[in-house]
């Protein structure tokens, strides 16, 4: 038998995005690229800022599910850069999606009434966080008033 999945908080991290740029319904989904402005990453072991300069290249998929494709750069509390790469999945249900796409509205909404999830895999050449190049995690995420956050998980 395979040990059982254990996980151990990474950090959260939250992204103001910019007006996404629509690319438009294509041969497998509806395409739209989201300008990734900054952001925070809070942490005991990784703590910084998210540049300015990355995005999300989301397809929203014939079934509603919105596909994640995001790439980011973290520069680190100690001057550390990090890339940042992650697919996931978000399928909200039809009858919450006014709220949650609604940045007035998107954190009233509770994000276990939503799916939001991603895999983010990371790469430095800085010795301090070459860890972070042995891992895989997961993020479950929320839409909020200025983009997006999530609680990332190492999995151990």
């Amino acid at each position: 038998m395979v040990a059982a999945l254990k996980s151990e908080f990474l950090c959260s991290m939250a992204a103001s995005l910019d007006a996404s740029l629509p690319v438009g319904a294509g041969p497998i989904g509806n395409r739209m690229v989201a300008y990734v402005a900054s952001g925070t990453v809070e942490g005991d072991k990784l703590k910084g800022d998210i540049l300015p300069g990355g995005g999300d290249w989301a397809l929203v998929r014939q079934d509603g599910c919105l596909v994640i494709d995001v790439r980011i750069c973290i520069k680190t509390h100690d001057g550390a850069i990090i890339y940042v790469t992650y697919g996931g999945r978000m399928d909200i249900p039809a009858d919450l999606q006014p709220k949650v796409f609604n940045p007035q509205t998107a954190e009233s909404v509770d994000p276990a009434d939503y799916y939001f999830r991603t895999c983010p895999l990371f790469e430095t050449g800085d010795e301090r966080y070459a860890w972070l190049n042995r891992i895989q995690a997961v993020g479950v995420g929320r839409l909020t008033s200025t983009g997006v956050s999530y609680d990332v998980h190492q999995i151990l």
